[in-house]
């Protein structure tokens, strides 16, 4: 698009792009990183998010450089992190880790923290980390067991998606809703804006 800077989105989760979209931007590409998302020994939560979102925009950097179309373009990244006190909680793959997660979360309250990371133009990187606290109901065993068999925990940090059917048993939420779904839209844009992206750009069409 003519009148407006590239924009690079370092994820391949369609909830994030949808986020995105939310706002207005249509970015140009999409490049995920592929990284060992394992936390190190002894890392809190939020130093674990923080490094995961560097590390996927500095991926992204690298890749973007070797694209003639998109060199110059802003990058975001992001990495979203679901914890019990310093406990940092998978990205759910297995059934068995689903059914940890959601018994360790069941009547108690967890934090959610996204780290944003963007990379300017002039490969400035701008960091910024949000954290949301969210309390669950007392999830019965008829709850967790049919909530396994939708399907919907797979890939989930935590093992649940607050956009889909486990929103259900969210009893509070104290800070941005967008940042538990993946990309806290606030702070995204005020980073954007404050860096030169024309973040109105888009909303002329947005309808």
């Amino acid at each position: 698009m003519i009148g407006r800077p590239k924009f690079v989105l370092a994820s391949g989760s369609p909830r994030r792009l949808a986020l995105i979209n939310q706002a207005g931007i249509e970015p140009d590409a999409l490049k995920p990183a592929d990284i060992d998302e394992s936390p190190h020994r002894g890392e809190i939560p939020r130093a674990h998010a923080n490094r995961l979102a560097r590390a996927k925009a500095e991926v992204a950097l690298a890749n973007v450089k070797l694209d003639d179309e998109l060199r110059g373009a802003f990058i975001l990244a992001a990495d979203t992190v679901v914890a019990v006190g310093r406990r940092i909680l998978p990205k759910a793959e297995l059934l068995d880790e689903a059914a940890q997660c959601l018994r360790l979360l069941s009547g108690r309250n967890h934090r959610v923290h996204t780290s944003i990371c963007l990379v300017t133009p002039k490969e400035a990187f701008r960091q910024r980390l949000v954290e949301t606290r969210v309390r669950f109901k007392r999830l019965s065993d008829e709850d967790i067991e049919s909530y396994l068999a939708s399907g919907e925990w797979r890939g989930k940090a935590g093992g649940y998606a607050a956009q889909g059917i486990a929103g259900s048993f969210i009893v509070k939420i104290v800070g941005s809703y967008s940042n538990i779904v993946g990309l806290p839209l606030y702070e995204t844009m005020s980073l954007l804006g404050g860096e030169g992206y024309p973040i109105r750009f888009g909303w002329l069409n947005a309808t």
